[in-house]
């Protein structure tokens, strides 16, 4: 682990391991091939994704409280703070069956930490939301869309998801008369520096104090919330041009009738 991170190396692969131990019991262990979970752990070690074992039960122990149903407690001190972990997986894998969960984690361990003498087979639209897995927006977002409310300004507000749009924004929070624009940026630390699209940008001028920039800090541990009204007034940004791929497309030669 990086002295000055609290994220682990292999902080998303431990996650899933986490969350398919909590959630799936020995029927996750046994997709892989194990009878205890002593030796599926030990076998993590093995393969150098985690130091002891411990590493290992300490990342179940991190989501057993939401699994209720399993009969642990985990970490129920710890309260909601690592709720956000959960809710990323379960926004992209939380219909998943056990079969289905254990061949995304095989899935992750092929093609993200090469180990080869992995089988696996997921359909088309699993491999598209596994490349969303490592995205820091998605997780900053959903950690907004659940704790939004107590964000001062927000609060009591009720949201509205504009992220599909496209238009230089990802919410409009309505409070009272009033509503705002929130683009949400996520950030592993707790600092760091953000960069706004030629549309954000615009937006922002357009909407001045309605338009705030909401960052979600502190994503490898536990996240909080920073916002920023008037972004182009308060803070410093500079352009830069992306000098972008050619996109390519490809036209029929023959009209469909």
């Amino acid at each position: 682990m990086d002295k000055n991170s609290n994220k682990h190396k292999n902080y998303e692969i431990l996650n899933l391991i986490g969350y398919g131990l909590s959630k799936f019991n020995d029927g996750f262990i046994q997709e892989f091939g194990f009878k205890t979970k002593t030796s599926f752990y030990q076998y993590f070690v093995d393969l150098g994704i985690a130091d002891t074992t411990g590493t290992v039960k300490n990342r179940m122990d991190l989501f057993d409280q939401f699994f209720p149903e399993n009969g642990r407690k985990g970490w129920w001190q710890k309260g909601d703070a690592y709720i956000h972990r959960k809710l990323l997986i379960d926004s992209l894998f939380g219909t998943e069956n056990v079969i289905g969960f254990s061949n995304i984690v095989k899935l992750y361990l092929k093609e993200n930490l090469n180990i080869e003498s992995i089988a696996v087979s997921v359909n088309p639209i699993v491999r598209s939301r596994f490349k969303r897995l490592q995205e820091t927006g998605l997780e900053a977002e959903l950690y907004f869309l659940n704790n939004y409310n107590i964000i001062e300004t927000f609060k009591h507000g009720i949201i509205e998801d504009a992220r599909l749009f496209g238009d230089g924004y990802d919410f409009q929070i309505n409070v009272n008369d009033s509503y705002y624009l929130s683009e949400v940026k996520g950030i592993r630390e707790k600092k760091g520096k953000f960069r706004l699209t030629e549309k954000e940008y615009l937006k922002a001028m357009e909407y001045k104090n309605d338009y705030i920039i909401t960052l979600v800090l502190n994503l490898n541990d536990l996240p909080t919330f920073k916002t920023i009204e008037n972004p182009i007034k308060n803070l410093n940004f500079v352009e830069r041009i992306i000098n972008s791929k050619k996109t390519k497309e490809y036209h029929l030669i023959r009209e469909i009738c």
